[in-house]
């Protein structure tokens, strides 16, 4: 899974078109085939899970062709489409099937960033899972590819084209809740395995998985069924963890609504946090700077803390007892005047004030996304519809690439915590600035284990500190260094 080296990628692909005139894909649907009324031609990339089921959800289009790289695990999207041309490289099926419009991409994380833009640069228009990109940096490449290409895009998080986001957009936009200067949010992810060490034991490859590309980008290590399928999630090299998981969606209305851009600073604090894999439970809490004024409604500055791993915020004394606070996730924002809470996407949303709900009334109003699915997903459908009719997708790179900067920007504070200081950020360089060239950063080192022993006698530490310097890694966590052959730039 990887992305060829640029140049020679588009050279080949323009080569083999030369003397040929082709509408491109943002002023047709996906490099000239179709009119704009007529089916999409569409491609799942990693196809296996979540994948599956963004295809379901795009009823009536025609899926030409399906990419993964365990074809056992992907075997039932295979036998559903059983005319779409299979394939385990997607650099090839792009490069070699050319009826193809638009992409469906749900791969591990860390291979987002490399498999989106290898087909926006092909002009071809892309519906990326969340969370968006593996890091920072890449988040960003991103949304100036979507902006120059111009081919239509958007992020996976389904629920950012539900009633329901708009619904509290307008109850805080005019100002229902006063000031809000304090924001909460919370998942009880993560659901698989989290703070675990390396596995010891080299487990053979299944003869249906390529594994040379599903490490793609990262660091070769050993297959081993902790990693794939679904629970690569948990380790750093392939997943961002559960707020990685659930950020894009839990924390999507309170970016919305408040229009929070960028925060000046963060911090975090954890369970143990090791070499390999993410924190059983995590906080973390951004500080954002005042914004422009709306209208109704005044944006100050706002400190947001997110909370995974069953970790809650407190209850504010003058909330109800009955009030609903769902454990499995949710957010509440606290302003001067009144406090919202709400599940995923603003779901069941109710305001409180002086310890009891009131209905708030609105002054303004945001037009919802159009339920034209016939029977799919709105989210999914909205974004055919795009591609077919011409508009932007709710969640375009243009909305989610900065969105996705700030949830992946978590993860970055919790693998930097042990320096115990606030994280000062540059976002317009994507730089912490507080950090000296001669820090260091202390993380754990676990010793590895074995999947045959239920209990083992450890000779000597089960765990050792490890120093970096804290400077380079930031900068490798916000732009990770690729294994060589593979490249944005």
């Amino acid at each position: 899974m990887s992305t060829l080296n640029r140049r020679t990628f588009i050279g080949t692909t323009a080569v083999s078109m030369a003397g040929f005139s082709i509408v491109p894909s943002h002023a047709v649907s996906g490099m000239g085939h179709i009119a704009p009324s007529d089916k999409l031609n569409i491609a799942g990339i990693g196809i296996g899970g979540k994948g599956k089921v963004n295809l379901k959800n795009m009823p009536g289009q025609n899926i030409v062709a399906l990419c993964d790289v365990d074809w056992e695990y992907a075997k039932p999207v295979f036998e559903t489409y059983p005319k779409a041309k299979k394939w385990k490289d997607f650099r090839k099926m792009l490069e070699e099937q050319k009826d193809i419009d638009a992409v469906v991409i749900a791969t591990p994380d860390h291979t987002h960033a490399v498999t989106a833009a290898a087909a926006m640069e092909l002009d071809k228009h892309v519906y990326l899972q969340k969370p968006l990109t593996h890091s920072v940096w890449e988040s960003r490449y991103l949304t100036k590819l979507a902006k120059q290409t111009g081919v239509v895009t958007q992020m996976g998080n389904e629920g950012h084209s539900s009633d329901t986001v708009y619904e509290v957009a307008e109850v805080v936009q005019s100002g229902c809740l006063g000031e809000i200067r304090e924001a909460h949010v919370w998942t009880n992810r993560p659901i698989w395995r989290q703070g675990m060490p390396q596995p010891l034991k080299e487990v053979e490859i299944p003869k249906t998985l390529d594994w040379d590309l599903f490490i793609g980008p990262a660091k070769m290590r050993a297959y081993n069924p902790e990693y794939h399928p679904w629970i690569w999630r948990g380790w750093w090299d392939f997943g961002t963890g559960a707020l990685g998981d659930m950020g894009c969606h839990l924390l999507d209305v309170p970016n919305y609504a408040l229009q929070l851009g960028a925060p000046k600073a963060f911090q975090a604090s954890s369970s143990l946090v090791n070499t390999e894999s993410a924190p059983v439970s995590a906080k973390v809490t951004y500080l954002f700077p005042a914004r422009k004024n709306l209208p109704y409604c005044a944006l100050p500055e706002l400190e947001l803390t997110w909370y995974d791993g069953g970790l809650m915020p407190a209850r504010p004394f003058d909330l109800p007892l009955n009030a609903p606070m769902n454990p499995g996730g949710g957010f509440m924002l606290v302003g001067s005047e009144a406090v919202l809470i709400a599940e995923s996407y603003g779901g069941n949303w109710k305001v409180y004030k002086n310890g009891s709900v009131i209905t708030p009334e609105t002054k303004v109003k945001i037009d919802r996304i159009p339920d034209d699915s016939n029977g799919g997903g709105r989210h999914e459908m909205h974004f055919v519809n795009c591609c077919k009719n011409g508009g932007k997708p709710a969640s375009s790179f243009e909305y989610s690439g900065p969105f996705n900067e700030m949830v992946v920007m978590g993860n970055l504070a919790v693998r930097m915590q042990s320096l115990q200081k606030t994280l000062l950020w540059d976002g317009k360089n994507m730089k912490v600035t507080n950090i000296s060239a001669a820090e260091k950063l202390v993380t754990t080192k676990l010793t590895p284990f074995s999947s045959d022993v239920v209990t083992q006698k450890v000779e000597g530490e089960s765990k050792k500190s490890v120093k970096w310097n804290a400077q380079e890694m930031c900068e490798e966590w916000i732009k990770h260094t690729y294994k060589n052959g593979w490249s944005l730039t």
